[in-house]
């Protein structure tokens, strides 16, 4: 198969599966949100706040890191597979020290027991990690898109049994821990890999390097991504949370579907193709194209239905959630240009840049949630759609710089999706 061939395979099933992967957490999204109560969702997401953050600290980017490199070998998958469980029950065991700590902080006794549970999930990650990477790095997207729909398909459907059995947030954390156990066997059978361990430390430092970096910048972009839920649970409670977040789900979902698909084509595309500058262009505003072009309607249609979709969909409690999902929608265009930047990024390894801007985004965040924190989860929907401008710009100023391009090629980029959308 041709490069172009494999590209546009791999872009069809990687959204696919995007897609695919959202329509099921929208249509289980709502059982669920008719099941249980917003606060029980707030609690899982202030609970993820410390679990994500140490999910890429388990991950350390290694995976990213094996498929960007132009070679790798057995030994390779051997050492990331090492290194990830040495830092996954690391990590266990930092949670299960502090999981009372973090209970006080919030005077939530629950919460001691909910990260400890919680932190058992990075033992199980590295089995499913290198497998997947593997898959990745060969553009199989059709085998990941398949069995990650299995696994989505089980961890729902145990978590609406555990919740019809009143199980409460119990049923969120362990619903979630289901997966695993069906993706693991069928990773490893499709990318034909078995786990060994490796000492190697002079590839190790190699990888590793790379892969820090990835991290580093993941961590600022998740702390970026759930900074308004920790002060908002601090500030307002886990009600507000649940609502908050509802709305911001809602408002990304589009996004995540299309340009996420588009992003992981992208970059291990560019990566491939990092010698060739004309090449990586055409690339890159061509999917600013595409995205933008399929994304926009969407936004669109959510400007127009908003509160009546909340309300018909997710029940009259939710309703609040209408205000922040009206106002993120008007953040989209910078959420597109933001993600696709990264990827020129990471595949061109610009990430000592990238740090530096996802750090100043981090706190442009921080001084704006706390302003909006008076204005309710409103307010904090301002706050997120500012500080996505700002990344946004820098970001794309940091993307232009390395491909040796220029604005005007992100304004052609634009056009034919201003000229499709502007009738609606």
């Amino acid at each position: 198969m041709t490069t172009g061939n494999k590209i546009r395979s791999g872009a069809l099933w990687s959204f696919m599966g995007s897609t695919g992967s959202q329509i099921i957490s929208f249509i289980f999204g709502i059982v669920l949100a008719r099941m249980l109560a917003p606060e029980v969702f707030g609690m899982l997401l202030t609970i993820q706040v410390f679990t994500g953050i140490a999910g890429f600290i388990a991950g350390a980017g290694m995976a990213q890191a094996l498929v960007r490199a132009k070679d790798t070998s057995r030994a390779d998958y051997d050492i990331v597979f090492t290194l990830q469980m040495m830092i996954g029950g690391l990590i266990c065991a930092i949670f299960f020290f502090s999981g009372p700590i973090i209970a006080d902080w919030y005077d939530t006794p629950v919460y001691s027991d909910l990260i400890r549970v919680s932190a058992l999930s990075f033992l199980f990650r590295p089995f499913n990690n290198v497998p997947a990477s593997i898959l990745h790095r060969e553009m199989r997207f059709k085998d990941m898109v398949w069995v990650r729909f299995l696994g989505q398909i089980a961890s729902s459907l145990s978590c609406i049994a555990l919740a019809y059995y009143g199980f409460g947030v119990w049923a969120l954390i362990l619903g979630g821990m289901v997966a695993p156990l069906i993706t693991i066997p069928l990773f490893s059978m499709q990318a034909k890999w078995r786990p060994a361990l490796s000492l190697n430390i002079a590839r190790a430092k190699d990888i590793a390097r790379y892969g820090m970096m990835v991290s580093v910048t993941d961590i600022i972009v998740y702390a970026r991504s759930r900074v308004s839920a920790l002060m908002l649970s601090r500030s307002l409670g886990p009600a507000a949370v649940g609502l908050y977040n509802k709305g911001e789900s809602l408002a990304d979902m589009p996004n995540n579907f299309i340009t996420g698909s588009v992003y992981q084509v992208l970059f291990r595309t560019l990566a491939a193709e990092q010698d060739n500058l004309d090449r990586c262009r055409y690339l890159f505003f061509r999917s600013i194209t595409l995205v933008a072009v399929y994304g926009t309607p969407f936004y669109i249609g959510l400007l127009w239905l908003s509160e009546p979709l909340i309300r018909g969909v997710y029940g009259e409690k939710w309703v609040e959630a209408a205000g922040p999902l009206l106002i993120l929608i008007f953040a989209w265009p910078f959420w597109l240009l933001d993600m696709l930047s990264g990827a020129v990024l990471a595949a061109f390894a610009w990430l000592h840049r990238e740090v530096v801007s996802q750090t100043a985004t981090l706190i442009v965040t921080c001084i704006t949630i706390l302003i909006g924190l008076d204005f309710g989860i409103k307010g904090v929907a301002w706050a997120l759609v500012f500080s996505a401008a700002f990344s946004a710009i820098f970001m794309h100023t940091l993307a232009i710089r390395c491909l040796k391009a220029h604005w005007l090629d992100f304004v052609r980029a634009l056009a034919p999706a201003a000229v499709l959308n502007s009738t609606l």
